[in-house]
C-alpha cells in the first residue's frame, strides 16, 4: 500500500476515540460522495444522487445507507459543500449592506476596469451582489501607516444601524480605507452592528491587505454567503447531534463548521481542492510529484497543475468578482457527465456549460429530456446500462436511442456520429482547460503525469492524455469518490495575513517577528474552537515581496534564505533578477497553522460494498465482451471488474474496467497495471 494512504488521519487532541468513524463527504451538483474510514482502517465508499433543494438530505440518506444504524456522536465528518458557490451563482445569498469610507462607495462597481472582451461593446457585467442603494459611506479615516485621523462618533453609529435596518439587511460587509493597517474604526462600527444581531464581516478579519477593490470584493462575498452557509452547517449539525463536523476549504485544509459562517468565502472551491491535495499525496508516494489533476464529475471538470507542490493563486475570480485569499489554483470548465448537448443558432453542435444536474439528470436516468455526455457514452457502449452505481441504478438505453436519433436528424448526420461528436467536443473543452494550466504558463504537459478521478473521468482521461502527449495516467482506487477520500484525510488549516510595508534597505528583522507573532496569535484564537493543544500545530510562514518600485508581489516562504528564494523565483517567472542589494519591499506577511494528525493506515477490502443484487449484476455483465464504437468503427473488447484484476500485472488495451462508481476505458496502445490503491495506465 502506498505511503500516502498511511498518512490518512484523524485529528489529535480530543477529536479521536477508539470508536471514531471518519467520513469525507463531497456534495456535488449531481452526486453526493461519501468515504467512510472505520477505526480499524477499513475504507468504504458510497455515492448517491444529490438533493439540490437541501444538500443535507442526501448526506443523511447516504449515511443511513452506508452505516445503517449509527451513533452520530461517533462521527467525525469533513464536508466539502457547494452551498456557498451555488448561492452566489444563483444570487440567493443574504440581503447584504456594504458600509465603507465615505467617498469610496463605488469601488465595488468601478473595479479594475479590466475587460474580458476588449472590443465587445455589448458585454454584460455580472449581476452585482449588492445594489448601490444598499451601500453607505461613513465619515472615518485611517491613513496608510495606521494613524486614525477621524473616528465615527455615536451619531454616525446610529445612522449606520438605522440604515441597515431600513434596508432589511441580514448581513453587513464592513470595509474601511486602510483598515489593514489599523482595524480600530472597523471594530467600533462592527461591534455596534453585532449588538443589533446582524452578521458582520470585517475586512480586517477577512483580508487585511492593501488593494481596496479586492478587499471590498472578498469581504462583500463573505458577508453575502455567510448566513446561508452558516444556516446550512447548523442544520447539518442539528441533524447529527454530537458529531464533529468540519468544512473543507479552498486552500486544501478544513476548519470547524462552528465558525465557517464567519469565513464562508473560503469554501468556494472546497470539493475540488480536496481532490487536488489527495492527488499530490498519491503522486508523491509513487515518486511522481509532477502531476496534472483531472476531476470530471457530473457538472464540471476541474484541473490543476502541481509541480511537486500545490499551486496557489490569489487571483481567483468568480463571475468577475475577485477573491483575494490564497486558494489552490484550479481551472474549472462546464464539462461533466451531465453537460447538455445542444444546437446553436448556426446549426452547430455544442456541449455545456449547462448541466442536467441530479434533477432531471441525463436522459438515461429516466427523467431528463436533453442529451448529455453520459448519454453519449452509454449510446457508444462505454457505460454498462445495468451496472451503474454498482447495479443500484438502471440506465434507460431505449430513451437515449430515441433522443439521439432526433438530435442526428437535426444535425443531418447519423446517431453514431452525433454521439461521437458530443464526446469530441467535451474532450476539446477539457484539453483546453489542461493547456490553460500548463502550456499557457510555460509548462509542457508531457513532463507530467495525469491523475484522473471523478465519476466520469475514466471514460475520457486516456483520450485526453493521448491528445496531449502525456504517457502516464494514474487512476486512484477510489476514483469515483476521490475528493471525498481527500476530505477524510484533510489537514485542519487556519491561515491569515497582515498588511505591512517594510523594505530591506533598513533592519526589519524585529518588525517582521512582531508582525508574525501578532498574526499567529490571532489565528490561534480561531483555532481554539478545535479543542486542541496549541503545540499540536505546525506553523508555516510566508510573505509577499517585490523589488521596490514594482506593482505586484511574489509569495515567498519565509526563512533565513527568503531573499535568495525571492530572487530565484523572480528570475524563473520573469527571466531576470535585480543585482544583490536591491531593496526588496514586503507588503504582506502570511501564516498558516496546520494541525498535526494521528495516522492510520487505510485498508480497501474487496467487494465490501457489494450486496446480493450488485453481485448478481456483476456476474451477469462483467467478465464479458461488449461492442464499443470508436472513431474507426465498432470493436468488441473485454469487460472486467477492477477487483478481479491481477495485482501488479500489466494488461494491454483495449479494455473496459468497471468499478462501482466509475468506468475506465483503456485504449488500444495503452497498458494498465493494478495496485491496491491505484491503477497506472501507460502509453506504449
Amino acid at each position: 500500500m502506498s505511503s500516502w494512504m498511511n498518512n490518512m488521519h484523524r485529528p489529535a487532541g480530543n477529536h479521536s476515540s477508539s470508536r471514531t468513524i471518519v467520513l469525507g463527504i463531497d456534495t456535488g451538483g449531481t452526486f453526493t460522495d461519501l468515504v467512510y474510514i472505520a477505526p480499524n482502517g477499513n475504507a468504504m465508499r458510497w455515492k448517491l444522487l444529490s438533493t439540490p433543494s437541501d444538500p443535507s438530505l442526501a448526506i443523511l440518506q447516504g449515511l443511513k445507507e452506508l452505516l445503517g444504524d449509527f451513533d452520530s456522536a461517533d462521527l467525525e465528518i469533513v464536508h466539502g459543500t457547494t452551498v456557498g458557490t451555488n448561492s452566489f451563482l444563483e444570487r440567493k445569498g443574504a440581503k447584504t449592506c456594504l458600509i465603507t469610507t465615505r467617498g469610496f462607495e463605488d469601488v465595488i462597481f468601478i473595479g479594475r476596469q479590466n475587460r474580458p472582451s476588449l472590443y465587445d461593446l455589448m458585454v454584460e457585467r455580472p449581476e452585482p451582489v449588492v445594489s448601490r442603494e444598499n451601500i453607505l459611506g461613513v465619515s472615518e479615516r485611517t491613513t496608510f501607516d495606521g494613524s486614525v485621523t477621524e473616528t465615527p462618533g455615536n451619531e454616525e453609529l446610529q445612522n449606520v444601524i438605522k440604515f441597515c435596518k431600513q434596508q432589511g439587511a441580514e448581513s453587513v460587509a464592513l470595509c474601511f480605507l486602510h483598515s489593514y493597517a489599523n482595524p480600530e474604526n472597523e471594530h467600533i462600527v462592527g461591534k455596534a452592528l453585532q449588538e443589533t444581531g446582524l452578521a458582520v464581516s470585517l475586512s480586517s478579519d477577512i483580508l487585511p491587505e492593501f488593494r481596496e477593490y479586492e478587499r471590498v470584493s472578498t469581504t462583500l462575498l463573505n458577508a453575502y454567503l455567510g448566513p446561508v452557509v452558516g444556516r446550512y452547517c447548523r442544520r447539518l449539525q442539528d441533524a447529527l447531534p454530537g458529531a464533529k463536523v468540519f468544512i473543507q476549504q479552498s486552500n486544501g485544509g478544513c476548519r470547524p463548521a462552528a465558525d465557517i459562517g464567519r469565513f464562508a468565502v473560503t469554501t468556494l472551491l472546497s470539493g475540488p481542492a480536496a481532490g487536488v491535495a489527495a492527488s499530490l499525496r498519491l503522486g508523491r508516494s509513487m515518486g511522481i510529484p509532477r502531476i496534472i489533476t483531472l476531476d470530471m464529475g457530473g457538472t464540471s471538470t476541474d484541473v490543476s497543475l502541481c509541480d511537486g507542490k500545490l499551486t496557489y493563486t490569489r487571483e481567483y475570480q468568480i463571475e468577475g468578482f475577485p477573491i483575494g485569499l490564497p486558494m489552490i489554483d484550479i481551472h474549472t470548465v462546464g464539462a461533466g457527465g451531465g453537460s447538455i448537448a445542444w444546437i446553436d443558432r448556426g446549426g452547430l453542435l455544442k456541449v455545456g456549460p449547462e448541466s442536467a444536474g441530479a434533477d432531471p439528470g441525463p436522459v438515461c436516468y429516466g427523467k431528463g429530456k436533453r442529451l448529455t455526455v453520459t448519454d453519449a457514452n452509454l449510446f457508444l457502449g462505454r457505460l454498462r446500462e445495468d451496472y451503474f452505481l454498482g447495479g443500484r441504478m438502471k440506465l434507460h438505453r431505449e430513451q437515449v436511442d430515441l433522443h439521439m436519433r432526433k438530435l442526428a436528424q437535426k444535425l443531418g448526420t447519423t446517431p453514431e456520429e452525433a454521439a461521437l461528436g458530443i464526446i469530441r467536443l467535451v474532450n476539446v473543452n477539457m484539453i483546453q482547460a489542461i493547456r490553460a494550466v500548463s502550456l499557457e504558463r510555460g509548462m509542457d504537459p508531457r513532463d507530467y503525469a495525469l491523475v484522473s478521478f471523478g465519476g466520469a473521468a475514466g471514460l475520457h482521461c486516456l483520450e485526453l492524455a493521448r491528445e496531449l502527449g502525456i504517457k502516464t495516467v494514474i487512476i486512484p482506487a477510489m476514483a469515483g469518490v476521490f475528493s471525498a477520500c481527500g476530505m477524510a484525510g484533510s489537514d485542519m488549516i487556519f491561515e491569515g495575513s497582515s498588511g505591512v510595508f517594510l523594505d530591506t534597505s533598513q533592519d526589519i528583522t524585529g518588525r517582521l517577528k512582531i508582525a508574525f507573532r501578532k498574526l499567529e496569535h490571532r489565528l490561534k484564537d480561531h483555532a481554539r474552537l478545535t479543542d486542541s493543544r496549541q503545540d499540536d500545530f505546525q506553523v508555516e510562514r510566508s510573505l509577499d515581496a517585490r523589488y521596490k518600485g514594482q506593482s505586484f508581489e511574489i509569495m515567498t516562504p519565509f526563512d533565513g534564505q527568503w531573499q535568495a528564494r525571492f530572487h530565484k523565483e523572480h528570475e524563473r517567472l520573469y527571466g531576470y533578477r535585480m543585482p544583490s542589494g536591491t531593496p526588496i519591499e514586503i507588503t504582506v506577511v502570511r501564516a498558516r497553522l496546520k494541525l498535526l494528525r494521528k495516522h492510520t493506515s487505510l485498508i480497501f477490502p474487496k467487494d465490501k460494498n457489494i450486496n446480493p443484487e450488485t453481485e448478481r449484476c456483476r456476474k451477469r455483465y462483467i467478465s464479458t465482451e461488449v461492442d464499443i464504437l470508436f472513431e474507426n468503427g465498432y470493436r468488441r473488447i473485454p469487460v472486467v471488474h477492477r477487483s478481479d484484476m491481477p495485482e501488479a500485472k500489466a494488461i494491454k488495451g483495449p479494455l473496459l474496467i468497471a468499478d462501482d462508481f466509475t468506468t475506465l476505458l483503456v485504449l488500444n496502445g495503452w497498458s494498465v497495471t493494478c495496485r491496491s490503491d491505484h491503477i497506472v495506465a501507460t502509453g506504449l
